[in-house]
C-alpha cells in the first residue's frame, strides 16, 4: 500500500472512534525508520486502546500486517508500526510530557549525516 493511503487509512481508523488532535510528521527527510507519524489523543486508556485496535483492525483488513505494535490496553501509550507511517495514540499528559512533534520539528535535517548514517 502507498504511503498515502497508508497514512489516510489511519487517519481514517483514529477520527472513527474520535480521536482528537490528530498530527501529521513528514519525517522522511530525519529519518529512514519511516516516512510519515501520526500523533493522536485518547481521552482515557480505553479510548487510547480502542484507537490503537481500530488502526490495526483497518489495516488488516486493507491487506496490510502492522510490523508491531508496543503498549496494551490500560496504557497512557501506544505505538502502531505500519512501516512507512507510524502510530502514535498517547493520553494528552503523556503527549505534553513527550512533545513529538516539538522534538522531531527541532531536530536538524542533517542529523543522520552528522551522526554516520544517511540514507543509502
Amino acid at each position: 500500500m502507498q504511503t498515502d493511503a497508508l497514512k489516510t487509512l489511519a487517519i481514517d481508523a483514529l477520527e472513527e472512534l474520535k480521536g482528537q488532535d490528530i498530527a501529521e510528521l513528514d519525517v522522511s527527510a530525519l529519518t529512514s525508520v519511516t516516512d510519515i507519524m501520526l500523533v493522536a489523543s485518547g481521552t482515557s486508556s480505553r479510548h487510547v486502546a480502542a484507537l490503537a485496535n481500530n488502526v490495526v483492525e483497518k489495516a488488516k483488513e486493507a491487506g496490510v500486517r502492522p510490523l508491531g505494535v508496543e503498549g496494551k490496553a490500560g496504557d497512557e501509550w501506544m505505538l502502531i508500526d505500519l512501516g512507512d507511517v507510524v502510530v502514535h495514540v498517547m493520553m494528552p499528559e503523556t503527549r505534553r510530557l513527550y512533545d513529538l512533534e516539538r522534538l522531531w520539528a527541532d531536530m536538524p535535517a542533517d542529523v543522520e549525516e552528522r551522526v554516520g548514517g544517511g540514507r543509502a
